[in-house]
């Protein structure tokens, strides 16, 4: 008997604090303004996913061979710059003291290792004096460049605090998507 009346208090108590809650949420809000600012906040969230926002290569878990020092490396063949493999940095991360700009061009390599092509993101890193290690001008699938965004042999350093070009770093984004 005991255990009852103890559920029976604390629905009460829900019951009242909630009657209590909606009561003053009535008094202060009205129907028009409540659904207005539901509304909003709905369309907000519906927006969320269209911000630009800073997204990770994809987990590079590929099997790789070659010499990511060298400009004959698979994932290289739009690369036209220095690689940062050579300047103190990896093949995704830019060296210290140079920061990777948010704007890249994109390139479709083939991986020896599986006879697959993926999807290659080109950063520019920048904010230090050119590093004149391992230059490479690699423009396998390059056609004339009627459109600059889709050029390697533009300075990418868009974005970033300084506009000076470093060198560049080649993220795997994903497979590429083929025409079957």
């Amino acid at each position: 008997m005991k255990k009852d009346s103890l559920i029976d208090k604390s629905y009460a108590w829900l019951d009242r604090h909630t009657g209590d809650s909606s009561r003053q949420l009535a008094r202060s809000t009205s129907r028009r303004g409540f659904i207005g600012k539901l509304g909003a906040m709905l369309a907000g969230v519906a927006f969320l996913p269209l911000l630009p926002v800073s997204r990770p290569f994809a987990q590079e878990t590929l099997g790789e061979i070659g010499d990511p020092q060298s400009c004959d490396y698979w994932r290289y063949c739009a690369l036209s710059g220095t690689l940062c493999t050579c300047c103190g940095g990896t093949t995704t991360s830019c060296p210290p003291g140079a920061e990777i700009s948010p704007i890249t061009w994109v390139g479709t390599c083939r991986n020896p290792v599986d006879d697959m092509d993926y999807l290659i993101s080109y950063n520019d890193c920048c904010g230090k004096s050119t590093c004149r290690r391992c230059s490479c001008h690699n423009t396998e699938r390059e056609l004339p460049v009627y459109y600059p965004s889709k050029s390697n042999s533009v300075l990418w350093c868009f974005g970033t605090e300084a506009r000076n070009y470093h060198c560049t770093v080649a993220g795997v984004l994903g497979v590429a998507a083929t025409d079957d």
